[in-house]
């Protein structure tokens, strides 16, 4: 089971130059796919005079979504070494954009795999890469006496609060680290099978 992963925390800068043309690296933290369509066409509008605007991602804990696009140039020059520098580091949740400008000579196909690569090197280099631990939402449900039994579930096992509302029937939504989720549902079920009412339940699939 995948309890974490390595992601960057926040966008970082890079270049190439060879031969009068100039690759820019840029690379972003990326939780969606809405946050890379949103990353590209912030860096298009900025770099709209360039001539090319590769880039590459891969999402999710498992890696499973990547993308890996030429914008124009010979297939497999651009995006494929973008994306390799992203899996090196063995890294998601990142996106990389290399913007070249043309300085007027063409470098081949072995010249742009190189340039590409090395712009998205130099752009990851300067990331700070940190570990991310996956959280899952988990709600409870309890009557209001249970409050010090829950209260003290959400103190031992670090739970995030997200909302709550303490009624006759109260409700209490937090995160938890999935590394502690089956901890915490066998606590519950201890508590439970010692006569404690109540019920926690997590959210798959959000």
């Amino acid at each position: 089971m995948i309890t974490s992963f390595h992601t960057i925390n926040s966008s970082s800068t890079g270049e190439y130059r060879e031969k009068g043309s100039k690759f820019i690296g840029l690379a972003f933290p990326a939780g969606s796919e809405d946050d890379v369509k949103t990353r590209l066409t912030e860096i298009k509008k900025k770099y709209f005079d360039a001539r090319h605007h590769c880039f590459a991602y891969i999402l999710g804990p498992d890696k499973t979504k990547f993308r890996a696009y030429d914008d124009g140039e010979p297939n497999h020059s651009a995006g494929d070494p973008i994306l390799g520098q992203i899996r090196s580091r063995n890294l998601t949740n990142v996106l990389v954009i290399v913007v070249r400008y043309f300085g007027g000579t063409k470098l081949g196909v072995g010249g742009l795999v190189t340039a590409y690569k090395t712009a998205a090197d130099e752009a990851l280099k300067h990331a700070v890469i940190v570990e991310q631990q996956i959280t899952v939402p988990l709600v409870f449900e309890f009557a209001y006496e249970t409050t010090p039994v829950i209260m003290k579930l959400v103190k031992d096992f670090g739970l995030t609060i997200r909302s709550q509302a303490f009624e006759s029937s109260c409700t209490l939504e937090a995160e938890i680290l999935l590394s502690l989720k089956e901890s915490l549902l066998e606590k519950v079920r201890l508590l439970q099978a010692t006569g404690t009412v109540f019920t926690a339940r997590v959210v798959e699939n959000h």
